[in-house]
C-alpha cells in the first residue's frame, strides 16, 4: 500500500537514486541533474510528493507552478503496486488548487511511462527535438 507525503529537501538522495535506476526514460546526461535542481524544483517552482511503502521511498513526483510536470518515477523494485496512480492523484490534485489548467509533460515515446500516462486521461502530442512525446491534461475547474 502507498502512502504519499510531500517531498522535502532531505529525500534528494533517495529521489537521485530511483531516478538513476529506471530502466526507461533513462537520463542521457545523469551528472546534469544536481541536487539543487530537486531542491529547487520542490521549495521555489513547483511542490513534489514521495510515496513510500513500509517507510521506504517508492517513488516520487514532482511538478511546476506552471504545470509542467517535472518527474514521476517509480523504484523499479516497487512497481505495479499503486505507487504511480498515488502520486499522480496528489500532483493532479494539487495543479488544480493551483489553478492550472493545461498540465504538461513530456516522455520517450512507447514506453510504460507513456502508457500510464494515457490510461490516466493525457492527451499525446508532438513528438519534440529530443525525441520525446509532448502530453497534455486539461484540468477543468470544478463547479462551485
Amino acid at each position: 500500500m502507498s502512502t504519499v507525503r510531500l517531498a522535502t529537501p532531505t529525500d534528494f538522495a533517495a529521489m537521485h537514486r530511483i531516478r538513476m535506476a529506471v530502466k526507461e526514460n533513462v537520463l542521457s546526461r545523469p551528472e546534469a541533474i544536481t541536487e539543487h535542481d530537486y531542491v529547487q524544483a520542490i521549495t521555489e517552482l513547483g511542490r513534489g510528493w514521495v510515496a513510500e511503502e513500509e517507510g521506504e521511498m517508492a517513488g516520487f513526483a514532482i511538478a511546476y507552478r506552471n504545470g509542467h510536470v517535472w518527474a514521476m518515477f517509480v523504484d523499479p523494485q516497487k512497481e505495479g503496486r499503486g505507487h504511480a496512480r498515488a502520486l499522480h492523484a496528489a500532483m493532479v490534485e494539487w495543479l488544480r488548487e493551483v489553478g492550472v489548467t493545461h498540465a504538461r509533460l513530456s516522455t520517450d515515446p512507447g514506453t510504460r511511462a507513456a502508457a500510464f500516462y494515457r490510461q490516466q486521461g493525457w492527451q499525446p502530442g508532438e513528438i519534440s527535438s529530443n525525441g520525446e512525446l509532448a502530453f497534455e491534461l486539461p484540468l477543468p475547474r470544478c463547479s462551485e
